[in-house]
């Protein structure tokens, strides 16, 4: 080796030395800021966060919820796949604090709201709560910390803490800014479903229960008289039906399997009625906002009728949502007790046949079948 192989050769430990020591450093001090022995700190990959700047990441548009991923960019997968670690003071969201929701980079589902963002002062943005279901807990690699993923694809978030008395929540998610992409609130895509059960209680309690919906309102629909109250409801004299308002996160879910559990915790064959409950504000009822969902209503209603169910759910477009009293939202979480007339009960759905796509002229597979 010549004298200038051995001064280039040199230089370049020493700079691989230097970027592993900046690296360790960055790491250390998120762990100090979360009260952990430095000796135990783990030296993780550091990420310059240039999500802003890379082609084709500024889009906050979300995913259509088809399973495919954004393509992420190198500094986004070291991160997001191989589970490195920006460096703090670094990222996009560490002081961003407008209204919105923060979604995953890597498939779009919804991760945390801005309501459950506050500044720690640890150089990563944290929140003190996830949206229900949207983020997991593993054991990290280092045998200490916990991690956090995205629940629907995997991808790394950052760690999770307990017991720092920094909200009164008592849980800090420190996380990647790079490993999320925020949506302002008048932007954010929600799936909306409107359903009618029976007592709306009931239809609320399982519904709230399904993974990817956000939040279940109870509230009066498809009758002449603005923003009824309950009691006029009841009257009967209204032509509202007790209905609830399903706000959902269409990259988790869909309005597909909504509609099947709406029918899988009902009896859809009582008229005006569902169990002690009578009168025609507890009829059943599936209400569309677009051809698409009325398409699927339908489609559902018809595949039910072919098991035999004579189901009387009436499919009209949707009018205006008056959402109920407060005293009827999350009425049985408050009371801890359960339903008295609904329950899930699956249906076999009938499988659809595939669509056959027809080769195109001159294929392989035509001129196969042509030779015989």
């Amino acid at each position: 080796m010549t004298k200038i192989e051995r001064l280039i050769s040199g230089r370049l430990w020493s700079l691989a030395a230097a970027a592993l020591a900046i690296g360790l450093a960055a790491t250390l001090g998120c762990q100090q800021a979360q009260g952990e022995p430095e000796d135990e700190a783990p030296a993780e990959e550091q990420v310059e966060d240039e999500s802003a700047d890379q082609e084709g990441t500024e889009d906050v548009s979300q995913d259509d919820g088809n399973g495919e991923y954004r393509e992420l960019t190198p500094e986004e997968e070291a991160v997001i796949v191989h589970k490195g670690t920006e460096r703090p003071f670094t990222g996009e969201y560490d002081k961003h604090f407008e209204p919105g929701i923060y979604t995953c980079r890597q498939c779009g589902a919804m991760l945390y709201q801005s309501t459950d963002k506050f500044d720690s002062g640890c150089g990563w943005p944290a929140f003190d709560d996830e949206i229900d279901g949207a983020v997991k807990r593993v054991p990290d690699a280092d045998g200490m910390r916990t991690e956090i993923v995205c629940a629907n694809c995997d991808g790394h978030l950052g760690h999770v803490f307990l017991g720092e008395g920094l909200t009164p929540k008592d849980t800090r998610h420190c996380v990647n800014s790079i490993s999320m992409i925020f949506i302002p609130e008048g932007e954010v895509e929600y799936g909306r479903a409107y359903f009618a059960g029976g007592c709306f209680w009931g239809v609320e309690h399982w519904l709230e229960k399904e993974p990817g919906v956000l939040s279940v309102t109870s509230g009066y629909m498809q009758g002449h008289v603005e923003n009824p109250t309950y009691e006029q409801v009841c009257s009967k004299t209204t032509g509202h039906a007790e209905a609830v308002e399903v706000l959902y996160d269409p990259v988790r879910t869909d309005y597909e399997t909504l509609a099947k559990v709406f029918f899988e915790i009902h009896d859809p064959t009582q008229l005006n009625r569902q169990g002690p409950d009578i009168g025609n504000t507890y009829r059943s009822g599936i209400y569309p906002t677009s051809d698409e969902q009325e398409r699927v209503a339908r489609k559902l209603i018809e595949q039910l009728r072919s098991l035999g169910l004579d189901v009387v759910t009436e499919v009209e477009r949707a009018e205006t949502f008056w959402p109920a009293e407060e005293y009827h939202q999350n009425y049985y979480e408050r009371k801890g007790t359960l339903p008295y007339c609904h329950s899930r009960k699956p249906i076999e759905w009938p499988e659809e046949a595939e669509e056959e796509v027809a080769e195109p002229a001159g294929s392989a597979a035509q001129v196969e079948q042509d030779q015989g």
